[in-house]
């Protein structure tokens, strides 16, 4: 049975592990991704994964996925914020090849996570679906019949960036617009909250907390429904920490999108939560890669 190493690369951790061709994950683990080290030193840590697989394993390819802009059909990094320096240039699939001699391939962390929900999470099956990741910033991936749409330069969906009336949609509506909202209202430093403690505050009667979910609610209903104006998705998959939180989001959320949102296309589209959570880059990461291989075999 064939076998894959699959490796998430986020700012903070790096999660890999080993997913058979049945799409079971044999085992996962997890190390600091260390970010300050810049490209040179994710690429240090990759080619140790894959060394340490390698040596136990047959492997059959090799699947990442990652946080920064990613060029698919070069398997490189073309873009990446201050968070991860010296990563745009960043050639995983000339190096990991050339090194290894496996096959790889990369793409972007936000559309493996939602390749993963339509594959095999909230969205199978959907012929369109658009998946949002709620954290730091907002991600967002549009998916296509199984694949997902890349634009003209690689760089569709970059939905954190849609200007609203009040600013950008991830300086509105991300878990740090949340964070810092609340944290103002209290006049204490950002340090002093994270998500998890507004919304147990906010559950337990503190009305800045709720003011501040009820805020970020509205300016997600806002993005979310200017892009389903554009797509006109069947599904909107959310994801990220801060989505653990459905059961006060969910009802909070369509409400405020059927209030923006006409009713002929609120009634066709449906509001749901990822299914996949700390395994979702992996899995995306391995249906990527089928998907890019197959492109590459012109059977597609």
């Amino acid at each position: 049975m064939k076998t894959y190493v699959a490796i998430d690369i986020g700012g903070t951790s790096i999660k890999y592990g080993l997913i058979d061709e049945t799409e079971t994950l044999l085992e996962g683990r997890e190390m600091p991704t260390e970010a300050h080290l810049g490209g040179p030193g994710i690429m240090a840590k990759v080619k140790e994964i894959v060394s340490d697989y390698k040596a136990k394993h047959d492997l059959a390819g090799i699947c990442i996925s990652s946080a920064g802009m990613v060029d698919p059909d070069k398997g490189e990094i073309f873009y990446s914020g201050p968070q991860i320096p010296n990563y745009a240039g960043t050639t995983f699939k000339k190096d990991l090849e050339e090194a290894f001699g496996i096959p790889c391939e990369i793409e972007n962390d936000v559309n493996c996570a939602g390749l993963a929900e339509v594959r095999s999470g909230s969205a199978q099956g959907s012929p369109v679906a658009v998946c949002l990741t709620i954290g730091t910033g907002i991600g967002g991936c549009l998916v296509i019949e199984g694949q997902v749409f890349h634009g003209f330069s690689n760089s569709a969906c970059e939905v954190g960036y849609m200007q609203l009336k009040d600013g950008a949609f991830q300086d509105l509506a991300s878990t740090t617009a949340l964070v810092q909202y609340v944290a103002d209202q209290h006049g204490e430093s950002f340090e002093q909250w994270n998500g998890l403690r507004v919304f147990t505050e906010a559950t337990e009667g503190n009305s800045d907390c709720m003011a501040g979910i009820e805020r970020m609610v509205d300016y997600l209903a806002q993005g979310i429904a200017n892009i389903c104006y554009v797509a006109n998705p069947e599904k909107v998959v959310l994801g990220g920490g801060i989505m653990a939180q459905e059961a006060i989001l969910k009802p909070l959320l369509q409400a405020a999108l059927n209030k923006y949102l006409v009713s002929s296309l609120a009634e066709k589209t449906t509001l749901t939560f990822a299914q996949h959570q700390n395994t979702a880059g992996m899995f995306g990461a391995y249906y990527h890669f089928h998907n890019q291989q197959k492109l590459r075999r012109g059977e597609v």
